[in-house]
C-alpha cells in the first residue's frame, strides 16, 4: 500500500467533493461532505481494498489523509 493509491481510493469515497481537493495533507474532517456515513464508507473501503481494519480510535485520532494512512501502515 502506497500513500498515493490510498489517497486516490479515499477520494473516490466522496461524491460531492472533487477528488482533486483531497491530497495527503487534507484535513478530511473539515470537508463539508464529512460525516458519520462517510466514515463508515471509508472503513468499508479500507477493509475491502487493503484488507485492514480501521478502528474508530484511529479514525478519531487522524487529522489528515496521510496520518490515517500511517496508522494503517503500522498495523
Amino acid at each position: 500500500m502506497v500513500l498515493e493509491e490510498f489517497t486516490q481510493k479515499f477520494a473516490e469515497c466522496f461524491h460531492q467533493t472533487d477528488a482533486s481537493e483531497i491530497k495527503p495533507d487534507t484535513k478530511f474532517k473539515n470537508l463539508d461532505e464529512w460525516g458519520s456515513m462517510l466514515a463508515l464508507i471509508i472503513i468499508a473501503m479500507i477493509d475491502a481494498e487493503f484488507g485492514k481494519t480501521l478502528s474508530s480510535e484511529d479514525l478519531k485520532a487522524a487529522e489528515t489523509v496521510s496520518e490515517l494512512f500511517e496508522r494503517l501502515r503500522k498495523q
